[in-house]
């Protein structure tokens, strides 16, 4: 797993195996685990994601600047939702990407969440 904060955009790029999308969907489901991601010294790539359970509306997805991670929590209905999400790309085999970004009235999404990209393990826009 590869995740690159950009600073100038504000967003989260998120590069997994199909494997490891499934390891974080189960995490997030779940409420709780550390997915780990490579980085290289000095890059300016997150060391992994951490999942937490909270009560509250809203999966929130922050950046932990003083441990370099990326820390996503919430609600379980909140969670499970982010976690369909985070499955199907998982097992789309068409590529893409997904954006998830939060606005007013989001379904799942709490107001601070740090815009994320999750790129499909296979690629490439869809074929569709």
């Amino acid at each position: 797993m590869r995740l690159v904060s950009d600073p100038g955009f504000g967003e989260v790029d998120l590069a997994a195996s199909a494997e490891e999308l499934m390891q974080l969907a189960s995490a997030v489901a779940l409420g709780e685990g550390l997915v780990r991601a490579t980085s290289l010294p000095g890059s300016i790539a997150l060391t992994g994601i951490r999942v937490n359970k909270t009560s509250g509306s809203g999966a929130l997805i922050r950046r932990d600047a003083e441990q370099q991670i990326l820390v996503i929590s919430g609600d379980s209905a909140s969670r499970a939702a982010l976690a369909e999400d985070l499955r199907a790309m998982a097992t789309a085999e068409d590529g893409g990407h997904l954006h998830l970004d939060y606005f007013p009235g989001h379904f799942y999404l709490a107001e601070g969440s740090v815009p994320l990209v999750v790129n499909s393990p296979h690629g490439g826009m869809p074929t569709r």
